[in-house]
């Protein structure tokens, strides 16, 4: 797909997305880049009303979205961007119109217009919506400190909590509720990357107790544990989760035992998309399996078919509870959240 965008600007989009290939960004940083491009495709492009905006937005949206075919987070940002399109350009039309004054007759009539014609010109439409990038911004940094905020409410004295890879979301949650709380974490280790045990070192360097597990122990330990705590890396518009490889087995065992399973998770992170059965394969990237198998060259080698996912898939009705930066929320609440973050029109990209 051809970019109609100055050569400097072209430059940032796939210096991004060499970043993303070449090195393993966590979650917080692909949607930090993924505002920050978009912040300067605002601010650095040629554009006279909220429609040429909106098209610009939507045209890097789709190229970035088709070359980073499982960053389901890039989409979600720049929906949000697309809202904060909108609801800028309906502010100053309700402004200009009305004076500021608001009603139900004048929201409906902001809301008519919007939907008829975006190529109004709104005066100081740019600065207004990079304002509003810059407040999206702030609330991405302080994501991690109000979800940690939140663990003394979950977390209680004598505990014992399992979760697993390694989450800086979780890992900050479980510290902030360990300077009033003593409790022990169990850390499956999450085959074959291995990230249970960088979180188990990071935990025990702040006097937790902690202890490391094999995946395949998790069932076997579930009937000790209180609580199952885990990161995310995209939720869906039903509840169903994108998480580390063995989360989907840790979330079968707790609902087996009767487990409380809670995700943490930044609400940047909820998407529109639906997980089905027919395809999961869409939601997730594959590596190659030479580390987890390897086969030397025979007949029976070339017979044998190996997959090696970059993370599992977990049904909604796994999930206990999300704790988002703005609180905690049942799976079946999620669809009140997905209309305050995007524009229905935004959906598809």
């Amino acid at each position: 797909m051809s970019m109609q965008l100055d050569f400097g600007f072209k430059d940032e989009v796939n210096s991004f997305l060499n970043d993303i290939r070449e090195s393993k960004m966590g979650s917080f940083e692909v949607a930090m880049r993924t505002v920050l491009v978009m912040r300067k495709l605002v601010g650095s492009t040629k554009w006279s009303n909220a429609k040429e905006l909106i098209e610009l937005i939507r045209k890097v949206g789709k190229y970035l979205t088709l070359t980073l075919e499982f960053e389901g987070l890039v989409q979600n940002i720049i929906r949000r961007i697309l809202k904060i399109v909108r609801e800028e350009y309906a502010e100053n039309i309700g402004n200009e119109d009305n004076s500021g004054a608001e009603s139900l007759q004048n929201i409906l009539m902001i809301n008519k217009k919007e939907e008829d014609d975006l190529t109004q010109t709104t005066h100081g439409l740019k600065s207004v919506v990079i304002d509003a990038i810059n407040e999206f911004i702030s609330e991405l940094e302080t994501c991690r400190e109000n979800i940690a905020g939140q663990a003394l409410e979950y977390i209680h004295s004598n505990e014992i909590i399992m979760t697993l890879g390694y989450s800086r979301t979780v890992e900050k949650f479980l510290k902030n509720a360990a300077r009033k709380r003593k409790f022990t974490v169990v850390v499956a280790e999450s085959a074959p990357f291995f990230g249970g045990q960088k979180l188990a070192v990071s935990l025990a360097e702040s006097k937790l107790s902690t202890t490391v597990i094999a995946d395949s122990a998790v069932f076997a330990i579930m009937s000790r544990v209180n609580k199952v705590i885990v990161g995310s890396h995209l939720v869906m518009a039903d509840g169903g989760v994108m998480a580390a490889n063995g989360t989907e087995a840790i979330a079968l065992a707790a609902k087996y035992h009767s487990v409380p399973f809670i995700v943490c998770t930044g609400l940047f992170k909820l998407s529109p998309a639906y997980l089905c059965g027919q395809n999961q394969e869409n939601f997730t990237g594959f590596l190659s399996p030479e580390n987890i198998a390897m086969f030397r060259e025979g007949k029976t080698a070339s017979k044998v078919r190996v997959f090696n996912p970059l993370g599992d898939s977990i049904n909604a009705g796994l999930v206990d509870l999300f704790i988002s930066d703005v609180g905690g929320n049942v799976p079946s609440y999620l669809y009140r959240l997905l209309t305050e973050l995007y524009h229905p029109q935004d959906y598809d990209l």
